[in-house]
C-alpha cells in the first residue's frame, strides 16, 4: 500500500524510521503477502500501540525489522535506525543493534528463556557480549534489574532456571533482560496474553514506570484494545498486512474513522452492558494471505463498501485534525459517521447491484 507515513508526533526526535516494508513469506501453497509496504516513523520516548487481528501482520512487521523472520521469509524496502540503515544488515552487525539499541519481549518467556540455563547465566551474557563487562559487573547489573522490575529475593533468585518462576515472574525477567543495555527501543509482542488479569495489569504498570525512568520507546503489540488504552501514546491499526488507520489514543477510541477500527471498538466489551448480551462481532472472516480481495482488503467484511472499494485500494491519507496530527486512514469513506454524500454513494451501488 502506497501513502503518508504513519507520523509520529510533530517536534519529536524519530529513532526508527520504516519506508516501504515489504516483508513476504514462500510456502508450499504459495507466497504469503505478510506486510504490505509499510511506512511508519517511530519517536523517542513514545509509546505506540499496534493492534490487529491475528494474521494482520503486526509481529511479522516488527519481526523483519529485528531480522528475527523464518528462514522462508524475505524482508524489502528500508529500515533505518538514528539514520542508520540496519534492514539487510550482516548477522554479526545487527546483533550488535539487537539488545543495545533494540530488544523484544515474546507472549510466552518460555519460548525466549533457555531451560538449561540459569537466568544469571542468560542476563549476564547479554552484559558481557554488548558492554564487556567483567562476570562481577554483569552480575551486579543483573541483579539491580530484576530489583526494578520487582523480583523478590533478586540476588537468591537470580540462580534459578526459568521452570522455577511462575509465569508473571518470568515475563518480567525478560522484560529485565531486555532493558538490561538500556536500549532506545522495545518491542513488546502480546506480553501480557498469557497472563492473568491481575498479573497482566502489574506487567502494564511495570512497563509504565521503566518508560518514565528510561525515556524508553516502546511498541506495544497486542489484540487488547484495553492493553492499549492503558498504555499507548499512539494507536497504529492493522489489517491483511496494511495499517488502515493512525492516531492518537483518544482519536481511535473516540472517533474511529475506519470501519474496521470501528467494528474492533464496538466488540469490546462495557462495564454497562447486558452481561447476558452477545457482543457484536466483524462479519466474515480475515482474507486469505495468499489470495487478496481485489481493491480494499476489507471490503468483502465491510458495511459500507461501494463499488470503488472493489476497484481501488485506499491509500494511507491523513483524514482530518487530530492530536498532533496524526491522524491517517486507508479508506475511500470520508468520513465516520457517514456523510450525507458517502451515504448516497452506498444506497447508489446498492441499488445498481439489486438491479443486476
Amino acid at each position: 500500500m502506497t501513502g503518508t507515513v504513519a507520523s509520529a508526533p510533530a517536534q519529536a526526535e524519530t529513532i526508527l524510521a520504516i519506508r516501504n516494508l515489504v516483508t513476504r513469506f514462500k510456502t508450499g501453497d504459495g507466497v504469503v503477502a505478510a506486510v504490505n509496504g509499510i511506512s511508519l516513523d517511530i519517536a523517542a520516548g513514545e509509546t505506540l500501540g499496534v493492534v490487529g487481528e491475528s494474521g494482520s501482520g503486526k509481529s511479522q512487521l516488527f519481526m523483519s525489522v529485528m531480522g528475527l523472520l523464518a528462514s522462508n521469509g524475505r524482508a524489502a524496502g528500508s529500515v533505518r535506525y538514528r539514520g542508520q540503515e540496519i534492514l539487510g544488515l550482516p548477522p554479526a552487525k545487527l546483533n550488535s543493534f539487537r539488545g543495545s539499541k533494540m530488544s523484544m519481549i515474546f507472549q510466552d518467556p518460555m519460548t525466549s528463556l533457555n531451560p538449561y540455563l540459569t537466568i544469571a547465566r542468560q542476563m549476564t551474557e547479554v552484559l558481557v557480549q554488548h558492554k564487556g563487562m567483567t562476570q562481577g559487573q554483569a552480575t551486579k547489573r543483573s541483579i539491580e534489574m530484576l530489583d526494578l522490575v520487582r523480583i523478590p529475593e533478586a540476588k537468591r533468585r537470580i540462580g534459578m532456571y526459568p521452570h522455577e518462576f511462575s509465569g508473571g515472574m518470568r515475563q518480567r525477567v525478560m522484560i529485565a533482560m531486555a532493558l538490561l543495555c538500556q536500549p532506545d527501543l522495545l518491542i513488546a509482542d502480546e506480553p501480557t496474553t498469557a497472563l492473568d488479569v491481575t498479573v497482566q495489569a502489574q506487567i502494564l504498570d511495570l512497563m509504565r514506570d521503566l518508560k518514565r525512568e528510561f525515556n524508553t520507546s516502546i511498541v506495544l503489540i497486542t489484540h487488547d484494545l484495553g492493553v492499549i488504552a492503558g498504555l499507548a501514546d499512539r494507536v497504529m491499526v492493522m489489517y491483511a498486512g496494511n495499517v488502515i488507520e493512525t492516531g492518537s489514543v483518544r482519536d481511535i477510541f473516540y472517533s474511529p474513522q475506519h470501519p474496521y477500527t470501528e467494528g474492533l471498538l464496538q466488540s469490546m466489551p462495557r462495564l454497562n452492558s447486558d452481561r447476558h448480551a452477545e457482543l457484536p462481532s466483524i462479519g466474515g472472516q480475515p482474507p486469505n494471505l495468499q489470495d487478496l480481495p481485489p481493491g480494499c482488503n476489507f471490503q468483502p467484511r465491510c458495511r459500507y463498501a461501494h463499488a470503488r472499494c472493489l476497484a481501488e485500494e485506499p491509500a494511507l491519507r491523513p483524514c482530518g485534525e487530530g492530536e498532533a496530527g496524526m491522524r491517517a486512514k486507508a479508506c475511500h469513506l470520508t468520513q465516520l459517521p457517514l456523510t450525507e454524500a458517502d451515504r448516497a454513494v452506498i444506497d447508489a451501488d446498492r441499488a445498481a447491484r439489486t438491479r443486476h
